[in-house]
């Protein structure tokens, strides 16, 4: 991907990884719009980058989704690059009963958010000269999180779907990436002063870096023991994850 010179829309830009994204991307010579539920939020990140714009967009709500993207479209036309990193996370008890409320909340925000929203603007971005799909993943998509099994299974869902999107598109314009992240200090959960998580600013820098590289996949480094799954054999590592998770009482991102 190219770092300059592109229309970038990212969904979830207020706050945590999505604002970080925002404002590299921003200082980078592109001209950025975020997006996100609290104004207040949106406000801010806008104020702290000048030039920046925002629009209100709740992912989980399909005309939401069909009438931005619409007025996106008309105002942006040279828009190019979607970054679907709206995301939520819930601790939740897989050995229990399913809190419902939660349950749709995060796959309609983690899941179907994303699939919506590309479909929304895919056949713009395929008229673009140069154009990207970004989905924010995660590393507990490879090894799950079970205190967190709802969210880590979305993100599971996710990298499957930006496989099949990425063979779809293949010799169109449009590439497709994947940024998988490992714990970082943002407000999920709770993480921002988390010591054992990768600081928000540092986990910005390295993934700039290596979305430069023109790599699909992109990790930093610190994600990819999770993401070099032992595959057949995966089961001892995610109950080992989970052990040691269990035992400091604190949640991974």
């Amino acid at each position: 991907m190219k770092l300059t010179g592109n229309t970038i829309f990212v969904t979830g830009g207020g706050s945590g990884i999505g604002r970080g994204l925002a404002e590299a991307l921003h200082k980078l010579g592109n001209q950025v719009i975020i997006s996100g539920r609290r104004k207040g939020h949106l406000a801010e990140t806008t104020k702290a980058n000048p030039g920046m714009k925002s629009v209100e967009l709740d992912v989980k709500d399909a005309a939401n989704i069909a009438a931005v993207t619409k007025k996106l479209i008309a105002d942006y036309p040279k828009l190019n690059v979607l970054i679907n990193n709206a995301g939520v996370m819930h601790v939740d008890n897989a050995a229990g009963a399913v809190d419902e409320a939660m349950l749709m909340s995060t796959i309609t925000t983690n899941l179907m958010g994303p699939i919506r929203m590309t479909g929304a603007l895919i056949d713009h971005l395929k008229k673009q000269e140069h154009a990207v799909v970004v989905n924010i993943s995660s590393a507990l998509g490879f090894v799950p999180l079970a205190m967190a099994a709802v969210y880590s299974s979305t993100k599971a869902a996710i990298h499957s779907y930006t496989l099949s999107l990425r063979y779809r598109l293949k010799g169109s314009s449009v590439t497709v990436l994947e940024i998988a992240p490992p714990w970082v200090q943002t407000d999920l959960l709770n993480s921002n002063n988390e010591p054992r998580a990768m600081p928000l600013s540092e986990f910005i820098a390295e993934t700039i870096k290596v979305i430069g590289t023109g790599a699909e996949e992109v990790l930093v480094e610190r994600a990819k023991p999770l993401r070099n799954n032992v595959g057949p054999n995966e089961g001892a590592l995610v109950t080992q994850f989970n052990d040691m998770m269990a035992q400091s009482n604190s949640p991974s991102t």
